[in-house]
């Protein structure tokens, strides 16, 4: 019945369940449990992985997939096969986690150092981070940091009127709840900018194809006082010069043109460039070059990368999910095509689009623009519908701009037999004439287009400078080498298919095969987020499915699939909570309560969605300070909005005082957000609603079974009850419109592509394997913390001495007897072949350790046994047979070349590297510990040269 879970682990199950269930029932207080609890949409058994696969055959087949030539910021691509087996396939790749531990990351490092080179260089710009959600939220971002970078004056920010609509739409959204007022402004038209702003936004190419030179608009808004905010095509910079050249402040976009699937809207890696000065602004993640203990360079994250978690409520973004599998597909596209290789696709997109305008307009079509790239709009008074209809027809999707235009997008997999489409849905003859082919001419470092008659692209902007000048991008251009490229650095890095990521609050579980394969499938990777309804049939009736059981397993009554990140989930269940006040006249409720263990995108989230942080005190044993709290009530209670809760607790523990909790708050008029980071502790047990939750976010890629991908892509649905349900997200180019407060996401249902792996994994689970799941989670956190309770104290637990599905270990003990910290057991658990457990989150100087349900007890007892060592390991230093400034745990991790030559340690190289014993399977971290604050002091953040490594 639910394969997914794994055979050992359920076979384990089995025999302990007369254990599993009274230890259930010690750990989840008798009060909110409601076993089984369901309103009948999701299946109780599940099915075998065929079954499931068969279903989701079936609902693929309900979708067409046509040829995309709609544009609006998404392009039909072609994805090396190399990178489609090498990284989106291969679970080295999609099974990491976050790079947080650098020693273990190097390989996944190396690939954003790439996308941030790559980035960089194409948008002109110094600096550039490790990838953004989508375009339009990294363009919200922007308009955020153009703020910041201002201070004062102006809340006024212009938005080019031949912006994408969906970021247009984005944009009102986070604009509203942060008092900012957008101005609409034809920039390509000349009209004038507002007398003050404090940034404008500038789209390059505009959505109806237009190039054109923005060069005196940004001096303008410069004049104004303010930051220019470019959003550019990628492929179109590689031939078009560059926004940075022109003086842009802040560029910005989608990487998805660069070999990611259209994916029905997602997942897409966004990207951001920035001005010299604003780096230590950026929002996300940035990757830095710094020094191993030997001096060697080493990559690691840098800066203000988890700022959420250390500003909180003074955060300036709450970004935590990345788009990092995706930046790597997209970076590794630019290596293995190198710059000529760009050249020649950007210039053979240029090409095509040119060849079929004059084809168009020889046979008496009106095209509104004479300069683009890649897109030409088409004035066809009365027969715009007529003409997109014969084109579907024809198999082309094009873009119904109005009843009198037509909008066509070409891409790099548009053929020869797309063109010809196009033309006769026009009804233009098949001998109108091509004009000449456009080419990429190298003269020396500088680069030339040349050729075409008629050509799209205005003289004065070709790119004139060398792109991708690193070698790393002139190197692997044979399958061979890619190939071998790809494998080093997967092997640089550990992932779930090398052993157990013990992380808290993160839940690594098991992408299970079955549920990651229809990822790949034409019919769910080759659609456009905004093709007909009638062509996604299949897509809409997973997505409905997938809410229908979402909403079931957690006692709500709508979910809304849109938010591509958990951050986004929490900001868009702020923004309902706002809204539904505000639609009852209670425009003064802005006070957002949160307990001090929270998440620190908690409060970020608040920040965002136009609120005030009040901080709630937690009690000795980590749960929230009922008497602070109805303190904190008592002084808000005119102004109270929310309460934010993750249950279970950041700290780990099932709190009995829920319903008192939420109960207290909903008599002050507040509203009740729970977290659902967590709620792999609780299905099949309890439901959100039924503890008096209103709304919720979920994490598709931890309780659901969505790749971690090295830090995304993520999703972060959120549910409601049903008076908040109108204050969901919304989307204008929706195929199913539903009342709400508009997106937050570019594409209608989000990362829509990634969303047939949950809907497997519940489809072959079924309620009671998701029930097993908890039992299996809860059972085996409460197994590691009765076996290293002697060892490490575990600092928080229920009423009857239980944890939930995660337990934190107090280090800080262990520090003051041996001077040994947490950072050493975490980088000595590397030599063990363990990735580290979270650290010194929610509690400094801790370990917060969560096995999930795919683990077995084998791996469980070799972390357990790996703990106990290093303790007794500590021990040895306390007690002076070690010295404490040269021992294993200091030292750690230890690479293979620490072995070579000379061995002046006062351990032996055996207990460096193989502690627990020889072993083939041995994992060799690249580097040596990773000096943190010389990156910071020395930031680089792009390839370095080559003699760097020599």
């Amino acid at each position: 019945m639910v394969e997914a879970l794994g055979l050992s682990v359920r076979e384990e199950i089995a025999e302990t369940r007369e254990l599993t269930d009274p230890l259930v029932a010690q750990a989840i207080p008798a009060a909110i449990r409601a076993d089984g609890a369901t309103s009948g949409a999701i299946p109780v058994r599940g099915v075998s992985e065929a079954e499931a696969l068969a279903e989701l055959r079936a609902l693929a087949a309900k979708n067409r997939v046509l040829s995309p030539m709609i544009g609006l910021g998404y392009s039909d691509t072609i994805t090396p096969s190399v990178i489609q087996r090498n990284v989106f396939e291969n679970p080295s790749w999609y099974t990491a986690y976050t790079p947080y531990q650098p020693e273990i990351s190097q390989g996944r490092l190396e690939a954003l150092l790439n996308f941030q080179t790559m980035v960089g260089e194409l948008a002109g710009l110094p600096v550039a981070n490790a990838s953004m959600l989508d375009e339009s939220t990294a363009v919200a971002e922007g308009m955020l940091l153009a703020r910041r970078a201002v201070r004062g004056g102006s809340n006024v920010f212009a938005v080019d009127a031949d912006a994408l609509p969906q970021t247009k739409a984005v944009l009102a959204v986070r604009a509203e709840a942060v008092g900012i007022e957008l101005v609409e402004v034809d920039l390509a038209g000349g009209e004038t900018l507002p007398a003050e702003l404090f940034g404008a936004l500038i789209q390059y190419p505009g959505a109806s194809g237009r190039v054109w030179d923005p060069s005196a608009v940004i001096d303008a808004v410069h004049v104004a006082g303010g930051q220019a905010v470019v959003a550019a095509d990628i492929m179109a910079l590689v031939v078009l010069a560059s926004p940075g050249s022109m003086g842009a402040d802040i560029v910005v976009g989608s990487t998805q043109r660069f070999g990611v699937p259209l994916g029905f809207g997602g997942p897409h890696a966004g990207y951001m460039a920035v001005r010299q000065g604003l780096e230590r602004q950026l929002p996300g993640r940035l990757v830095g070059v710094s020094v191993d203990a030997d001096g060697a360079p080493a990559y690691r994250l840098a800066l203000q990368t988890r700022e959420q978690h250390i500003r909180r409520e003074k955060a300036t973004s709450n970004i935590c999910t990345a788009q990092v599998l995706l930046a790597v597909m997209a970076a590794m596209y630019a290596v293995y095509h190198g710059p000529d290789g760009l050249r020649s696709i950007a210039s053979g997109i240029a090409m095509r689009t040119s060849v079929l305008k004059q084809q168009l307009a020889s046979g008496g079509v009106e095209i509104l623009h004479e300069q683009f790239f890649d897109t030409i709009r088409a004035r066809v008074p009365g027969r715009a519908a007529e003409i997109v209809a014969n084109a579907r027809e024809r198999g082309v999707l094009l873009h119904l701009v109005d009843d009198d235009t037509v909008g066509i997008s070409v891409g790099e997999a548009t053929t020869d037999a797309d063109v010809a489409a196009v033309r006769e849905a026009f009804g233009v003859a098949a001998d109108a004439p091509f004009g000449r082919p456009l080419g990429a001419a190298k003269d020396g470092s500088r680069v030339a287009i040349v050729g075409m008659r008629d050509s799209g692209i205005p003289r004065e902007l070709f790119r004139r400078d060398e792109i991708l000048t690193h070698p790393v991008f002139r190197t692997h251009h044979s399958e061979t080498a890619m190939m071998r490229y790809l494998k080093r650095l997967a092997d640089s890095d550990y992932a779930l298919d090398r052993g157990m990521i013990p992380l808290g609050s993160c839940t690594m579980k098991l992408n299970a095969a079955t549920a990651m394969m229809a990822v790949s499938w034409p019919e769910f990777s080759r659609v456009h987020p905004f093709a007909p309804r009638e062509d996604v049939a299949g897509s809409l009736e997973l997505i409905h499915q997938l809410e229908g059981w979402l909403a079931d397993l957690t006692g709500y009554d709508a979910v809304s699939l849109q938010p591509n990140a958990g951050s986004q989930g929490e900001l868009a269940g702020l923004l309902a909570i706002r809204g539904y006040h505000r639609s009852r006249g209670d425009e003064h409720r802005d006070v957002c309560l949160i307990p001090s263990s929270a998440h620190g995108t908690n409060a970020a989230s608040a920040v965002l969605a136009g609120m005030r942080v009040v901080v709630v005190a937690c009690d000795e044993l980590g749960n929230v300070d009922l008497a602070d709290l109805r303190a904190k009530i008592a002084e808000h209670a005119d102004t109270l909005a929310a309460l934010m809760i993750t249950y279970p607790s950041t700290h780990g523990v099932y709190e009995a005082d829920v319903l008192d909790i939420t109960a207290a708050v909903h008599e002050a008029g507040g509203q009740v957000y729970i977290d659902g980071a967590n709620l792999n502790a609780l299905l099949g047990h309890a439901r959100f609603g039924d503890l008096g939750g209103d709304v919720s976010h979920l994490n598709l890629h931890k309780t659901f079974a969505i790749p971690h991908g090295g830090g995304g892509p993520g999703v972060g649905p959120v549910a409601a009850k049903a008076h908040l349900a109108p204050f969901l997200p919304s989307h204008p180019l929706a195929q199913d419109p539903t009342e709400g407060i508009g997106p937050v996401s570019a594409a209608p249902y989000g990362s829509a592509s990634i969303l047939p792996i949950s809907w497997a994994y519940i489809r072959m689970m079924g309620l009671e394997g998701l029930t097993e799941a908890t039992d299996a989670a809860v059972l085996g956190a409460n197994y590691i913390a009765a076996r290293l309770a002697d060892h490490y104290p575990v600092l928080y637990t229920g009423a009857e001495g239980r944890v939930a599905h995660e337990c934190i270990l107090d280090l800080r003990p262990l520090k003051a007897a041996t001077g040994i910290s947490n950072d050493d057991v975490a980088k000595r658990l590397i030599d063990y072949g363990f990735h580290a457990p979270t650290m010194s989150f929610p509690v400094a100087g801790t370990l917060m350790v969560e096995p999930t349900e795919s683990e077995d007890r084998a791996e469980l007892d070799r972390f357990i046994d790996a703990m106990i060592q290093i303790k007794a390991e500590a021990e040895r230093v306390a007690a002076g047979e070690w010295p404490a400034d040269d021992n294993p745990l200091v030292n750690a991790p230890h690479t293979a070349a620490t072995l070579v030559g000379d061995w002046a340690h006062a351990y032996t190289r055996e207990e460096a590297v193989f502690p627990a014993g020889i072993t083939t399977a041995k994992y060799w971290p690249p580097v040596r510990r990773i000096d943190g604050a010389y990156g910071d002091r020395n930031l680089v953040c792009a390839c370095p040269p080559m003699e760097a490594f020599a």
